[in-house]
C-alpha cells in the first residue's frame, strides 16, 4: 500500500459523483489515492433523503455538516446536526441520516478504511457531465442496493412491517 507522494487536489464541482437515491455524493478522496486508508465524499442531502438504518462492518464513517439540518440516529440516538457538527460512527454502529428539511443540506463523510466508495460506485448512478435532479429510485435499484450491500459488509436495516 502506497499513497501518491506526489499529493492530491481535486477542485470545486470537481470528484466522481454519483447519485444514491435522491442524494449527489462526490468523490473527493477514494481507496486508490490514499492507500486504501480513506475515501471523503461530499454530499448533497436532498430534502427527504438520506439513509435507512444500517451498519458497516468494515469501515467506520465519520460526517461534518458544512450546510443545513441533518437529523441522525446513532444506536438509539436521534439528534439534529446543523453546520459545523462533527459526528463519528464506528463500525459496528447502527446508523442512519435523514434531511427533514425543504431545502439540501451539505456534508462530508469521511470513511475510514475506504471500500465504501466502491459500493457506492456499483450501485449508485454515475453522474458524467453536468450535475442535474437525482433521477427517480426504481425497485429495481433498490433491489440492487440490497442485494449487493452484504458484498461490501454493509446490513440495511428494513423498516418493520405494517
Amino acid at each position: 500500500m502506497t499513497i501518491n507522494q506526489n499529493g492530491l487536489l481535486v477542485q470545486p464541482e470537481k470528484g466522481r459523483s454519483y447519485y444514491f437515491g435522491q442524494d449527489l455524493y462526490t468523490f473527493k478522496a477514494i481507496g486508490e489515492e490514499t492507500g486504501e486508508a480513506y475515501a471523503l465524499c461530499e454530499v448533497i442531502v436532498a430534502p427527504q433523503g438520506g439513509t435507512p438504518p444500517h451498519r458497516h462492518s468494515r469501515e467506520n464513517e465519520s460526517f461534518y455538516v458544512q450546510d443545513g439540518e441533518i437529523e441522525f440516529q446513532l444506536d438509539d440516538r436521534t439528534l439534529v446536526a446543523t453546520a459545523g457538527t462533527f459526528l463519528h460512527s464506528p463500525k459496528g454502529q447502527l446508523h442512519r441520516f435523514t434531511n427533514t428539511t425543504p431545502v439540501p443540506a451539505k456534508m462530508l463523510v469521511w470513511v475510514t478504511p475506504a471500500g465504501f466508495e466502491k459500493f457506492i460506485a456499483e450501485v449508485g448512478k454515475a453522474v458524467s457531465g453536468q450535475i442535474t435532479s437525482a433521477p427517480p429510485l426504481s425497485p429495481e435499484d433498490l433491489e440492487k442496493i440490497l442485494t449487493t450491500s452484504p458484498k461490501y459488509g454493509i446490513e440495511i436495516i428494513p423498516p418493520p412491517p405494517m
